[in-house]
C-alpha cells in the first residue's frame, strides 16, 4: 500500500490528509502545531516528531505550507528533508507560492534525483473537507499520472497546466479573477440594497442574467442570502482576507515580471488591503462585502 507523508495540517492540509486516510492510504503526518497532529492521529494517521521523520519510507510526500520560504526551507535548505527521502519519492507541493520558487524547488529536487510537481488547489476549506478540490498541476506528465490516485482522493478535478511552475501561475490567475469577481459582486449587491431591492431577489436575477458568476452561485457575500457559506456565519471559516491579499500580491508580482496589464487586480488588492487594515484580515474574503455595506 502506498505510504504518504503529509506536512502542513492547517485549515486546508488537515482535511486533505483526513481524506487520504478515508481513501485507505497509510499516512504519516507532521505539523508544528501539536493539536493538529493529534487530531489526525485520532483519525488514524501516524504522527511524526519532525518533517524528516515523516518522510522516511514515504512513496509520496504532500506539503501544504503558508508561503515560498516555508516550502524552500522544507525541500531546499540543508536542514530540510532531502537527506531523509527515499530515492524514488514523488513530492507534491500544494502550497500556493510564486511560480519561480516552484521552479527553483523543482530544479533542486530533480538534480537530486527526486520527482516533483507543484499542485496548488482551488475550492477552499469546504472543498478540502468534502474532497472536491481542483488541483492545478505543473510538472512532468508521468509524475502527474503517478500522483493522480493521491490527488483524486482529495479532489474531483485534476488539470495538468504545463511544466514546473505552471500550476502556480494558473492558480494565481484564477484567484486574481476570483478576488475581482467578489469585489464586483459585493459592490453590485450593495448598490441594489441601497436602492431598496432585496439582495436575495437581486442575486436570483443576476444568476439568470449576464452577471452570473461563481460568487453568486456558490459563495454569496451578502449575509442571509445563502445558507452554509461564511457570510451567513459572521464570515468565519473559508479563505481568509489576508490569504487573498497574499495571492493578489503573487499575481501582481507575476504581472510585473511578465509585463501584463492588471488594473482590476491592482484595485482589488487595494480594497482587500483596506479591509484587512480595518481589522478583518482573519475573516473570510467574502467579508469584503462589509467594506461596501459599512454605514458612512
Amino acid at each position: 500500500m502506498t505510504q504518504v507523508a503529509f506536512i502542513g495540517l492547517g485549515n486546508m492540509g488537515g482535511p486533505m490528509a483526513e481524506n487520504l486516510l478515508k481513501a485507505g492510504f497509510n499516512v504519516t503526518v507532521f505539523d508544528l502545531v501539536a493539536e493538529s497532529v493529534d487530531k489526525l492521529k485520532q483519525a488514524g494517521a501516524s504522527a511524526a516528531e519532525s518533517a524528516q521523520a515523516a518522510v522516511m519510507g514515504a512513496d509520496i510526500v504532500v506539503s501544504m505550507l503558508p508561503a515560498s520560504k516555508h516550502v524552500k526551507s522544507l525541500y531546499v535548505d540543508a536542514s530540510g528533508v532531502c537527506d531523509s527521502l527515499q530515492s524514488d519519492a514523488l513530492i507534491i507541493d500544494s502550497s500556493t507560492i510564486d511560480a519561480q520558487s516552484a521552479k527553483d524547488v523543482a530544479a533542486h529536487l530533480t538534480a537530486k534525483g527526486f520527482n516533483f510537481i507543484d499542485a496548488p488547489v482551488s475550492g477552499g476549506v469546504g472543498g478540502a473537507k468534502a474532497g472536491t478540490l481542483t488541483f492545478i498541476v505543473g510538472g512532468e506528465a508521468s509524475d502527474v499520472e503517478r500522483a493522480r490516485p493521491v490527488l483524486s482522493a482529495m479532489g474531483k478535478n485534476i488539470f495538468h497546466a504545463g511544466a514546473h511552475g505552471a500550476g502556480q501561475t494558473a492558480k494565481i490567475c484564477n484567484n486574481m479573477l476570483l478576488a475581482v469577481l467578489m469585489a464586483g459582486t459585493s459592490e453590485a449587491l450593495q448598490m441594489a440594497i441601497n436602492n431598496g431591492l432585496d439582495p436575495k431577489v437581486m442575486s436570483d436575477i443576476m444568476l439568470q442574467s449576464s452577471g452570473r458568476n461563481w460568487c453568486l452561485e456558490l459563495y454569496n457575500p451578502c449575509p442571509g442570502v445563502m445558507d452554509n457559506v461564511p457570510s451567513s456565519n459572521d464570515y468565519q471559516g473559508g479563505f481568509m482576507v489576508d490569504l487573498m491579499r497574499k495571492d493578489l500580491g503573487l499575481a501582481l508580482d507575476s504581472a510585473l515580471n511578465s509585463q501584463s496589464n492588471t488594473p482590476m487586480a491592482a484595485v482589488a488588492n487595494s480594497l482587500y488591503s483596506i479591509h484587512s487594515a480595518q481589522g478583518n484580515g482573519q475573516k473570510d474574503f467574502s467579508s469584503l462585502f462589509e467594506l461596501f455595506s459599512a454605514k458612512k
